[in-house]
């Protein structure tokens, strides 16, 4: 699969992700929601990998890195966002992921001494003011207090966190491992740690069990999870985590059409600006020749001329 298709997986699928996420919130808690979601990907994974004789085996020193991507892309900064939903408008929630892609610049810059790329920061600016505009409307209705303060501490928690996930699969694509065995172990880690923490503060897993649950939880965890991830992970592998990270500004402009169509969402004059802005930054970031740090890394290219894209 090329690189532009990659793209417009992630965008499509986590840009409607959130109708499931709402559903499963209507009949489950948080922490046992984002466990049984990815333990479920972890074993569907598993069992596609032992299907196609993907090895499954790997060192102590690469099961470190997957657990601890697990840990920070699977277990906390889920348990962190489908939180801070509780707390705040989603605007401000959507705000939080279109700062990614700067999060991980400069989280590449610290950890990896990655050169920033110029035309990757403006247009993470240009995204980022984009979305601001998008939701502006939202961002007026609220107030600054305590429960704002926390959701807002939720998200950007949340968004590092996810970065931490990138960086890490950052580390494990230098020594020539990427593709779905390596996912299905971080879900694994991620939702088996998710799960012990569901059950240590008391959360019931019994669910109340519909067709729309039912149906979202599959999407959720085969297109949520599954494909949503596999498809990021491969953009992180081919083009950098921080340009990969471009999702997170395009996903709540999906969004947005998604609900103009099932919640009658309005369009107006500051949406469509701001519609403008944030396509035209992830067109700036995204131009073939804006290398960023995926091909000039002083540790080490992410794509090495002996590894191959998974796809």
């Amino acid at each position: 699969m090329n690189t532009g298709l990659l793209y417009a997986a992630c965008m499509l699928i986590w840009g409607t992700t959130w109708l499931g996420i709402k559903l499963q919130l209507d009949a489950l808690a948080p922490e046992p929601g984002v466990a049984l979601r990815f333990l479920c990907a972890a074993a569907l994974l598993a069992l596609y990998c032992r299907a196609r004789g993907i090895g499954l085996a790997f060192g102590a020193r690469l099961h470190g890195l997957f657990a601890l991507q697990g840990l920070a892309g699977f277990c906390v900064s889920y348990v962190f966002i489908y939180h801070a939903e509780r707390f705040i408008v989603s605007g401000l929630v959507a705000i939080g992921y279109a700062a990614s892609p700067l999060a991980n610049l400069l989280l590449a810059r610290v950890l990896f001494g990655a050169p920033a790329s110029r035309r990757v920061a403006v247009g993470g600016v240009l995204g980022l003011a984009g979305i601001a505009l998008i939701f502006l409307h939202e961002f007026m209705r609220v107030t600054l207090d305590q429960t704002l303060l926390a959701g807002a501490a939720l998200t950007l928690a949340a968004v590092l966190l996810s970065s931490v996930a990138g960086m890490v699969a950052t580390r494990y694509h230098q020594f020539g491992v990427h593709g779905w065995a390596p996912l299905a172990w971080a879900m694994l880690y991620g939702g088996a740690a998710t799960a012990l923490y569901a059950l240590a503060i008391g959360r019931s897993f019994a669910i109340a069990w519909s067709p729309s649950f039912a149906a979202s939880f599959a999407y959720l965890v085969v297109g949520g999870s599954i494909l949503a991830f596999g498809a990021f992970y491969a953009l992180v592998h081919r083009i950098g985590v921080a340009r990969a990270g471009y999702v997170g500004v395009m996903t709540p402009i999906v969004a947005l059409i998604v609900s103009s169509l099932f919640e009658g969402f309005e369009w107006t004059a500051a949406t469509l600006a701001g519609v403008a802005l944030a396509v035209a930054g992830n067109a700036i970031a995204l131009r073939p020749h804006a290398l960023g740090f995926a091909s000039t890394s002083r540790v080490g290219a992410l794509r090495s001329s002996n590894d191959r894209p998974s796809t």
